[in-house]
């Protein structure tokens, strides 16, 4: 395994940065990878989910129409006993609308949400998932990690996505070939304590095969 040389904020040539949810259209522009929404969770709300304990932190996965996102979401909130309040609101509001629009710009008629909560080295090795596109959110902890490939070795210089900012990156189901080699990992955290919550959001075309 190659050894990170570098985490770095900028981007690759390859990957657009979107500045508000109608921007991720850019996902199906010619030679874009990925799409990167950089934006930040309100503090109060950072904070809030960041002083979670553990047990009180959403997960779970399901395949879902996009009519039954916002009932799912909050079934998963009170499945772990989470807290009403105005914080848990903007939460479950801010899901909804980030599968919402994932699932008009796929044209999607069924979404796979998956909400993990992460405390080892969930997916440390680079790689390109198999599905068409996937919307990743680390709504606690560190974001994920990408970088180019060249001749299939693990990238040497590392991007990663803020926390609370979501990215949207091709699959090797994606109809057009990807212009470039852009590949993604969950980042290590194996030892350090951290405890990350994750969105993530396939698009399934077929249900029948997901059964």
């Amino acid at each position: 395994m190659n050894i990170v040389s570098k985490i770095t904020e900028a981007v690759p040539v390859s990957v657009e940065i979107a500045n508000n949810p109608a921007s991720l259209n850019a996902i199906h522009q010619k030679g874009c990878a990925a799409v990167v929404w950089s934006r930040q969770t309100p503090p109060e709300i950072q904070t809030w989910i960041d002083d979670l304990p553990p047990k009180y932190l959403p997960s779970g996965r399901v395949i879902i129409t996009p009519e039954m996102i916002a009932e799912t979401v909050k079934d998963l909130f009170d499945a772990v006993g989470m807290l009403s309040g105005s914080e848990r609101e903007w939460l479950h509001a801010d899901i909804t609308s980030l599968a919402g629009t994932f699932s008009r710009l796929m044209s999607a008629k069924y979404l796979r949400l998956r909400l993990d909560v992460v405390t080892n080295n969930a997916c440390l090795k680079f790689h390109v998932d198999a599905v068409t596109s996937r919307l990743i959110c680390t709504y606690r902890g560190s974001g994920t990690q990408y970088g180019l490939s060249t001749n299939g070795s693990d990238p040497t210089r590392i991007f990663q996505a803020k926390t609370g900012s979501p990215i949207l990156l091709r699959g090797t189901l994606w109809p057009a070939k990807s212009p470039v080699e852009l590949r993604h990992r969950s980042p290590p955290i194996e030892g350090t304590g951290e405890t990350r919550l994750v969105l993530v959001l396939d698009p399934v075309s077929n249900l029948e095969e997901e059964m």
